[in-house]
């Protein structure tokens, strides 16, 4: 199906995923009536007019039939998460989310919606898969047998199969895309939940504004990443909701890169080398996960393919503006 006159709901539209998904799709022509996400509404990432902006809690059953009241469409995206430093940390505040994916499946059924976007992670997957940094790439087949990163992987494979018994049992159309990885501008770089694409940015700009060149990388630097783009993302999870994809599939791109890679890339594009430390205490998650594209490409013919050093470019250059920004009173 291609969207048209459906009426949609990106349920964590506060959030940065959520934020450039309500304006993608409405770029893109589609319906997007309202954006729910827990966050009070000045503290949404972006909030896009003529969209009926709500803060509300998700875990409550009640909240989820009002963000589905005379909705088509659904992409729930609403997840208490962050980056490896805040899941590892926050493993049962990350399970509660089985309450939002739970409560919007149901409200979902009893709506009447026709089709049920969910987004999953990378988490998912066996971590026996994934204990080196010379990682295979993983294809969708490897979330099973189950080992998935503790809490928040958990949580998002169970839900995964809550979205396809819903579709067996009720009918219900459902979508799941893995993410990997997403950066990019507008979304948070400090304060515990930034993932490592913008905490590498924010390291480098304090070192250069501060004058002492130095930074520090968590881990032993040689775990290895995909990294996708926030454009790609958008567009394959809209491409992804109006497919035939009946199961469960990687969105993110291919390009492996080393975290000491990473960092390599964000100096260039400051124009600075750093003396770098590692904290191997610190939280780093798994040694080495990439994406296996290859039914992303059968399917729709196109995989995530914004190069890292150019999406990092634009993701550096928007949080030196908000880093450096004057201070107003």
């Amino acid at each position: 199906m291609k969207l048209t006159n459906e009426k949609v709901v990106v349920c964590g539209g506060g959030g940065f995923i959520g934020g450039h998904l309500v304006k993608a799709l409405l770029d893109n022509g589609v319906n997007v009536v309202r954006a729910v996400d827990v966050k009070p509404l000045d503290e949404w990432y972006q909030k896009t007019k003529d969209v009926e902006n709500l803060s509300l809690d998700l875990r409550d059953k009640a909240n989820c039939y009002k963000a589905t009241d005379g909705i088509q469409v659904v992409f729930q995206l609403a997840a208490d998460m962050g980056g490896m430093g805040f899941i590892e940390n926050n493993k049962a505040l990350c399970m509660l989310s089985v309450l939002t994916n739970t409560h919007m499946l149901m409200a979902a059924k009893d709506s009447g919606v026709e089709r049920f976007f969910y987004s999953s992670s990378a988490c998912v997957y066996n971590g026996d898969k994934q204990k080196t940094p010379d990682v295979v790439a993983l294809k969708e087949e490897d979330a099973y047998p189950a080992l998935p990163e503790d809490g928040y992987g958990w949580e998002k494979l169970f839900s995964e199969r809550m979205c396809r018994h819903f579709e067996e049992d009720f009918g219900l159309l459902t979508r799941v895309a893995r993410y990997h990885n997403v950066y990019g501008p507008l979304g948070t770089y400090d304060g515990g939940r930034e993932k490592a694409p913008a905490a590498m940015c924010r390291k480098v700009i304090q070192a250069k504004a501060s004058g002492k060149h130095e930074i520090e990388i968590w881990g032993d630097g040689h775990q290895t990443r995909s990294f996708m783009y926030i454009d790609d993302c958008t567009k394959g999870t809209q491409a992804i909701l109006e497919s035939d994809i009946d199961e469960p599939i990687n969105l993110g791109s291919s390009e492996l890169v080393t975290i000491n890679q990473l960092v390599d890339i964000v100096e260039e594009i400051a124009g600075i080398k750093l003396k770098r430390t590692y904290k191997l205490d610190a939280p780093k998650g798994v040694n080495g996960r990439n994406s296996d594209n290859t039914k992303i490409l059968d399917h729709l013919g196109w995989e995530p393919s914004i190069r890292l050093k150019d999406g990092m470019a634009k993701t550096y250059e928007w949080i030196e503006s908000q880093m450096l920004a004057p201070v107003t009173k």
